[in-house]
């Protein structure tokens, strides 16, 4: 007996019906899994979930745009580049909601090409989970040598340009070259 009719007929079905079953889901960005959480960008905001299914949480809901969310090493907190005043900064928050505390203050770039990214996009965290890892354009002499950054959760409290670790301590850091 010959299934291939059959198969067809159940593709054909299937994608018929597809519409109808996720019409409510708008693209999903920029995810980051921790354990058994996912966070993720809908709509300009942050949002976590389970890993396996369910309700979603809002966790910002401010005026301006939240992206390339990450989870710390132990799943506590979540730094995120975050759009407030126009300046795309470094910020950190609770995993489970609150406040974001803005970490960095250098002036962004401005917006810039889809396929450059963002300025102060964050990448991720030192494995001690103390500074956040970020790329931005702040000491670049061309926008096609963006340079990578750490902040400090701990030195955060200065608005100033020290605030940031240099390249040389995000070097030794990370055990890998970063700037030549």
């Amino acid at each position: 007996m010959d299934l291939r009719p059959m198969r067809f007929a159940f593709v054909v079905g299937a994608l018929l019906e597809a519409p109808s079953v996720f019409a409510g889901t708008k693209l999903l960005r920029f995810p980051d899994v921790c354990g058994d959480r996912v966070v993720f960008t809908y709509a300009g905001d942050l949002w976590t979930a389970s890993t396996q299914g369910g309700t979603a949480t809002r966790l910002t809901a401010g005026p301006g745009l939240e992206q390339s969310a990450r989870f710390s090493p132990d799943c506590s907190r979540i730094a995120f580049t975050g759009e407030y005043g126009g300046d795309d900064q470094v910020y950190v928050v609770a995993a489970t909601g609150g406040e974001p505390k803005q970490l960095t203050f250098y002036p962004a770039m401005g917006p810039m090409p889809q396929r450059w990214g963002f300025d102060n996009q964050v990448y991720g965290w030192t494995p001690d989970g103390k500074s956040i890892l970020f790329r931005g354009w702040r000491d670049s002499t061309s926008i096609s040598q963006p340079h990578l950054y750490t902040v400090s959760l701990t030195c955060a409290n200065y608005p100033t340009v020290t605030n940031y670790c240099c390249r040389i301590r995000a070097e030794r850091r990370l055990g890998i070259p970063i700037h030549g």
